[in-house]
């Protein structure tokens, strides 16, 4: 989906001119935030998505989308780098059960102790978690790609 397209059904709902009041800006700059701007009969103009998206390109630097995920309660997890081979079946679905089991393991000895979960024993899971997530779209992707049908 492009920019101006999510632009566009985001505005829908509550009104172009419902957020204009709210953000202090102008309805026709909402409308062409929402309008292709590679149409020849376009007006539109960059939207603080597209520029997200070029700072993003320009530094490299992912804190941007991250910062912005856990300003509404979200995380980034980034999709893996596809491999050209991808393991065996067996292997690959053995490697995501052993990160599971570390992830629980994670969680079991951190609330072992007092059973409490502190800021440092919370790292580590969502570490775990970061991991198995990471290896599960690995997976997922590699069998989207067709890697493991039989040719």
């Amino acid at each position: 989906m492009k920019s101006h397209e999510i632009m566009k059904e985001v505005l829908r709902e509550p009104g172009v001119k419902s957020v204009a009041v709210d953000m202090n800006l102008s309805t026709s700059l909402l409308y062409k935030w929402s309008q292709d701007q590679d149409s020849e009969d376009s007006s539109g103009a960059d939207s603080p998505l597209d520029r997200l998206i070029k700072l993003y390109e320009i530094t490299g630097d992912d804190r941007l989308v991250r910062w912005l995920c856990q300003q509404t309660d979200g995380f980034y997890s980034p999709n893996p780098r596809p491999h050209k081979t991808a393991p065996p079946l067996l292997q690959a679905t053995q490697s995501i059960l052993r990160e599971f089991s570390e992830l629980l393991e994670a969680v079991s000895s951190s609330s072992a102790d007092n059973g409490e979960i502190d800021t440092e024993e919370a790292a580590s899971i969502r570490k775990e978690w970061e991991d198995l997530k990471s290896l599960g779209e690995t997976f997922v992707s590699a069998c989207e790609r067709g890697n493991y049908q039989e040719n």
